[in-house]
């Protein structure tokens, strides 16, 4: 297995981890604790703002998983991308969509 196809295979299971966290999350399943969740002061003081914050944190990491796979596979489809390229190619839009969603979040729960 060359490199750039060992990236692709890295960044297809970060992906496909990530979109598979987000699914207990979804579902309000993940009780407040100091492991799994989007874990700050005014979520873990305050289950209701826990399951209403990581509700929503929840489709931003799908989304970030999502746009992961998406951009591996898309990306490793260009022909001549040299592996640096493409490395930061897939990181700078996983980056992009996960940093979009962390300031989404960030303001929601300043919401409430």
């Amino acid at each position: 297995m060359d490199d750039k196809t060992l990236l692709l295979v890295i960044y297809l299971i970060m992906g496909v981890l990530l979109i598979g966290l987000s699914i207990p999350l979804m579902r309000n399943k993940i009780k407040p604790n100091g492991l799994y969740g989007f874990r700050v002061a005014k979520t873990m003081n305050n289950p209701d703002i826990w399951y209403a914050v990581n509700h929503h944190v929840s489709y931003r990491l799908f989304w970030s998983g999502a746009a992961c796979v998406a951009a591996s596979i898309l990306f490793y489809l260009v022909p001549g991308l040299s592996i640096d390229v493409y490395a930061l190619s897939v990181l700078g839009v996983f980056m992009i969509v996960f940093l979009v969603g962390l300031v989404q979040s960030i303001r929601y729960m300043n919401t409430l």
